[in-house]
């Protein structure tokens, strides 16, 4: 443990004489010939040794980069990183449930699970045992705003791996024999995503939040998704993919010369295609209650939240402080409270969820169902309580240390790092934001975890969803509104 302890930079605890001369008697412990144990002077074992003084905060160190742009619009970040012979690629396609209407909820999602069905000229299996021979894996995953082709294989392989992920997004082959089980794989997701009440409440969380709008639909129906076709998806596929909303990250350690090569090479012929949707959504902030029955549950699953500024606005990293010092860390006020106070729920969270030009703090909570009332009691006293007294300077440094830590921490690995740089491209940030972060997260005063949680966080502007047994809760959650199935 000293030499790992060495290795971080932390001094070992020291350990009183008295316990290497106990040691010894014991016969615990053994010392090399001509090394004898001495006894301990007096007073030695109450002698304290101060702890240092912390180091001031240091702005977050961005790695060098790389960027271009080629012909067709495509963007190109290369980032030199870390000291494994791994690299990490990710490209980003602006287009996933932002481009999908009403009654083609989960399409892009079933287009993340075509487009891994091999290519024009390499079948998945061809696929799948290429990325192996590479020491890597290859996934695709649809989002809000977008899809990511990601994997990391061997910095040799960084630039074969770069060309197949070119194949991939410019020649899918989308067999049909491979649809019918795709669909089916995401039929039974839905039935077990349905039956959770986490995502129930979630689902309708969204839709009160952003009504008439992707942003809004969670789960489709069991019908839609039945009905949808491989025509559709391929469809989908040629309308919203193309150069120009395309970003590629590598991140690890490349030959960039090669690699920049190999890129150029292969994504040069891309078709540019339409440029990125823009659907800001129209959100709702008022209060409502919502009551889902789930009879017999022994357990209430609480969703309640309301919009608040996105990544781009000025107040977002003060918000971020404020959520992990009311709910978004295992020491926040609510976790302390509902959780180690009164032992209602095991596992209470807030988080902000962000999404392009929107985003939503939100507090959940599995409680047990004869607390569900005294649950909302006491996270709407803990949410009026820091709108109407301002934390110590001591809770915020602590939450700021927090904070300012796992920012760090996400981004020192290849793959952290590449999402870091995606999220700052997608909103809009600046180069500044991650080095700049930490200074900024420091900045927060007490003043401002108050002016965020009075400006921002109106208990009479959420939405509350309760997922639970309505003939025991109906009466608890009363108090909060008119309630509505």
């Amino acid at each position: 443990m000293p030499r790992l302890a060495s290795k971080l930079g932390v001094r070992p605890a020291a350990r009183p004489a008295t316990n290497l001369a106990a040691a010894l008697v014991a016969g615990c412990l053994l010392l090399p010939p001509g090394l004898h144990a001495q006894a301990a002077p007096a007073g030695a074992a109450s002698a304290k040794e101060s702890p240092p003084a912390p180091a001031a905060p240091k702005d977050f160190s961005v790695p060098a980069k790389h960027e271009f742009t080629l012909a067709n619009g495509m963007h190109v970040t290369l980032v030199p990183y870390g000291r494994l012979p791994i690299a990490t690629l990710s490209l980003d396609l602006r287009t996933g449930a932002i481009d999908e209407g009403p009654q083609q909820v989960w399409l892009s999602a079933l287009m993340a699970d075509y487009l891994q069905q091999g290519t024009a000229s390499h079948p998945a299996a061809a696929v799948a045992e290429a990325v192996a021979g590479m020491g890597g894996a290859l996934s695709i995953t649809a989002g809000d705003d977008q899809t990511s082709i990601q994997g990391a294989v061997l910095g040799d392989s960084a630039a074969a791996f770069a060309r197949l992920i070119a194949d991939i997004v410019q020649h899918p082959s989308f067999p049909e024999s491979e649809f019918p089980r795709l669909r089916n794989d995401r039929l039974r997701q839905l039935a077990i995503a349905s039956s959770r009440p986490q995502v129930m409440a979630q689902d309708r969380f969204a839709a009160q939040i952003y009504p008439d709008h992707p942003y809004g639909r969670v789960l489709p129906t069991e019908d839609a998704l039945k009905g949808y076709t491989a025509a559709q998806v391929r469809d989908f596929y040629a309308h919203n993919a193309g150069a120009v909303r395309a970003h590629l990250y590598i991140v690890g350690m490349f030959n960039s010369a090669a690699v920049e090569q190999a890129v150029r090479d292969a994504f040069e012929g891309w078709t540019a295609g339409s440029p990125p949707t823009i659907n800001v959504p129209t959100v709702r902030a008022e209060r409502t209650v919502i009551l889902i029955d789930r009879p017999g549950a022994v357990q209430s699953t609480i969703d309640l939240g309301l919009p608040v500024p996105d990544p781009s606005q000025p107040d977002d990293i003060p918000l971020q402080v404020t959520d992990a010092l009311l709910g978004g860390s295992f020491g926040s006020r609510i976790t302390s409270n509902i959780r180690e106070q009164k032992g209602y729920t095991y596992s209470p969270f807030s988080t902000v969820d962000t999404k392009y030009r929107s985003a939503d703090w939100r507090e959940g909570a599995d409680v047990t169902t004869n607390v569900t009332g005294a649950s909302l009691k006491e996270i709407f006293g803990e949410i009026d309580r820091l709108r109407n007294e301002a934390p110590t300077a001591d809770e915020v440094r602590a939450i700021e240390n927090y904070v300012a830590g796992t920012f760090v921490l996400a981004n020192s690995s290849q793959a952290g790092l590449a999402r870091q740089f995606g999220f700052v491209d997608l909103h809009g940030l600046g180069d500044d934001y991650l080095t700049t972060f930490v200074r900024r997260v420091y900045a927060v005063t007490p003043a401002d975890v108050q002016r965020i949680a009075q400006q921002y966080l109106d208990p009479n502007k959420m939405a509350i969803v309760v997922a639970g047994d309505k003939k025991t809760v109906a009466d608890q959650v009363a108090p909060y509104g008119k309630v509505v199935q």
